[in-house]
């Protein structure tokens, strides 16, 4: 058998030639934009107004002084509670999401008269943008009408929940516990990889992860307690008035994740239910031990697209509650506010950096593991 070189060689050329105008820009624009990103946030460039938008801005280097200032500064208590806020948000946002996706998706499962008018409506919401559904539901969601109205209806007194607008808190914790609650927590998901590891048979990740985890658990019982971020008690908590911005966000994508559901489903071969059946598995035995299982992926894939999109929520907070709802404000919004409102660039690059990472908490394992599965494939 012989192979053509020659021929070969012009394809690896063209294959370059197509591809280098996507790598470069996705080099520049991408990733060179990032770099330049995390440089700004090291910098000053902003905290001076007269240098903020000069021609040639007078710019030193901070090192991590703005990162600092986010975490401990007195005047950054908004900052801090948006990360909490965003936390919950994200949270309720992906069980919301998860649950009512996945009992859509059972309920068109079994084939109700109409499904396809069923499943267009279920799907609507998700056609529309996050400016659309928020301007929706702020008008819903008013104080004097919307929901509040439906009591009404039923003979009952009107609602007076302010959806938007509550100062009320709940679940609040001391900022200063804040190294103390993550050292635990990623502690804790070590000890939980550690033993995955084990059953695994990967012995060497399994002691690497229970060694880390033994590090952070003893220092979360030594040291943490004495940690102090800031002079003084900070109590951050879950705000009342996110209730209705988780709900919009439900609502709007909650069509996503039934059809990735149904989808599933609808993948599942009949012959795997008739043999449940047959073994003597009743509906429930035979959703939670066939046809969840089955499911785990999609639900895997769900929570990292939505976490995703809960990270960098903006546009339906804005278009609810306006940039300066504080009870309701995200740290992207927060970034804007910063860098173009203010004019603190290197402070608002800060944020989106913090952003960043936290989306690449969420994204980066995942396709570690897709890339590392389809490897074991090949």
């Amino acid at each position: 058998m012989k192979f053509d070189v020659k021929g070969l060689s012009r394809d690896r050329l063209w294959s370059i030639a197509v591809l280098l105008p996507s790598v470069v820009l996705l080099a520049v624009f991408v990733y060179g934009f990032i770099a330049r990103t995390v440089y700004v946030s090291m910098t000053d460039w902003g905290n001076d107004p007269a240098q903020a938008l000069a021609v040639n801005p007078i710019i030193r280097w901070v090192g991590f002084a703005n990162y600092q200032e986010l975490f401990t500064g007195f005047l950054q208590g908004r900052f801090r509670q948006e990360l909490v806020s965003t936390i919950f948000f994200t949270l309720f946002f992906i069980l919301g999401c998860l649950a009512l996706g996945l009992g859509l998706a059972l309920v068109l499962d079994r084939n109700p008269r109409g499904e396809g008018l069923w499943r267009t409506i279920f799907l609507f919401p998700m056609s529309l943008s996050f400016i659309v559904t928020g301007t929706i539901w702020r008008w819903m969601l008013q104080p004097q009408g919307g929901v509040n109205q439906f009591p009404q209806a039923l003979g009952l007194p009107a609602g007076n929940f302010s959806w938007l607008s509550s100062t009320e808190g709940i679940w609040k914790f001391d900022w200063n516990a804040l190294p103390l609650i993550t050292a635990s927590v990623v502690g804790l998901v070590l000890i939980l990889l550690a033993v995955r590891a084990a059953r695994a048979g990967d012995r060497t990740r399994a002691i690497v992860s229970g060694v880390c985890a033994a590090l952070l658990l003893g220092w979360a019982l030594l040291v943490g307690p004495n940690v102090r971020l800031l002079p003084a008690p900070e109590l951050h908590g879950f705000n009342l008035a996110l209730i209705g911005i988780i709900i919009a966000a439900v609502w709007q994508m909650s069509g996503y994740t039934m059809a990735l559901y149904l989808a599933g489903l609808r993948g599942i071969p009949e012959e795997l239910r008739e043999a449940a059946k047959v073994d003597g598995a009743s509906d429930f035995g035979m959703y939670r031990h066939v046809i969840f299982p089955l499911l785990a992926p999609i639900t895997l894939s769900a929570m990292i697209i939505l976490g995703h999109i809960s990270l960098k929520i903006f546009d339906l907070v804005y278009a609810m509650a306006g940039p300066d709802n504080t009870y309701t404000s995200v740290p992207a919004l927060n970034m804007y506010l910063t860098s173009f409102r203010q004019n603190q660039f290197a402070l608002g690059a800060a944020i989106g950096t913090i952003l960043l990472i936290l989306v690449a908490f969420v994204i980066v394992p995942y396709l570690s593991s897709s890339f590392r599965s389809e490897e074991g494939h090949a």
